[in-house]
């Protein structure tokens, strides 16, 4: 069985995370109300919609390229009602696939993943370099997944989550750090709750998602701890699965404990 590591950056039906802030101190408390009280969490859970999945082939790049921009088309029109529905501004994301992420532009340190995806906040912009990491089984949802976890940090920007976060200031290395996988854990978390409003979705079945879940893969040893571990990850993509809510994603004010 493959594993696949988290490669989405920025400038992954269970009874949800146990716990709450009030049980326990956070060791770097989130004080910007614009990351805790964000009025996305009080928009309800998003729509319900119907997402049909083109067809995908094994190392057919072309396939997954239209694959993923069908999916990101099925999100814009989910993410855009709900962000109007919620009172929050909406701007249809920028999508474009590179042979090679563009180091440099906009920020990007790319890695030496052979795919990787990438998301550019200063103008609404999506990458995805595409290679046979991903391209080997594409059809095991992580291309699905991935589109909806990158668009999450779009989502972020809109509702001002992203720029909060980029106005935070840290004392320390680990602060910083558990700032950066606050933001991404909570993308992921709202990529759960997009694919539970498109559930269940045709020739899919419950063991398709629990096999993406067991695939992926968060921080490894020698790595920055920027993502979470891959149990993290889990846990906020089955928590915003189990509810469908952007508002049982506020990883800010989720004690330290929830996000390492």
């Amino acid at each position: 069985m493959k594993l696949l590591t988290l490669a989405a950056l920025t400038c992954a039906l269970v009874a949800p995370l146990a716990g709450t802030a009030s049980a326990e101190t956070a060791t770097y408390p989130i004080k910007s109300s614009k990351l805790t009280a964000n009025p996305l969490y009080k928009a309800g859970p998003l729509p319900t919609t119907v997402c049909e999945e083109p067809p995908v082939k094994r190392n057919d790049r072309k396939l997954a390229r239209a694959y993923l921009d069908a999916v990101i088309s099925c999100l814009e029109t989910t993410w855009g009602q709900h962000l109007v529905n919620a009172g929050l501004p909406y701007k249809p994301v920028k999508v474009r696939h590179v042979n090679r992420i563009p180091k440099n532009h906009c920020g990007f340190e790319p890695t030496k993943d052979d795919s990787q995806a990438w998301y550019c906040e200063r103008n609404g912009t999506l990458f995805f370099q595409l290679g046979d990491g991903w391209l080997d089984d594409p059809s095991d949802l992580w291309l699905f997944e991935t589109a909806a976890s990158m668009y999450a940090f779009h989502v972020q920007q809109l509702a001002g989550i992203y720029p909060a976060y980029d106005a935070l200031k840290s004392g320390k290395k680990a602060e910083g750090y558990e700032q950066e996988r606050r933001l991404s854990l909570q993308a992921e978390c709202f990529a759960g709750a997009y694919v539970k409003s498109v559930w269940p979705m045709e020739n899919r079945k419950s063991s398709d998602w629990n096999y993406f879940l067991r695939i992926l893969q968060g921080d490894q040893a020698g790595d920055k701890p920027t993502y979470g571990k891959s149990a993290t990850i889990r846990a906020w993509i089955k928590r915003g699965f189990a509810t469908g809510d952007p508002g049982s994603c506020n990883t800010w004010a989720a004690p330290s404990s929830q996000v390492r």
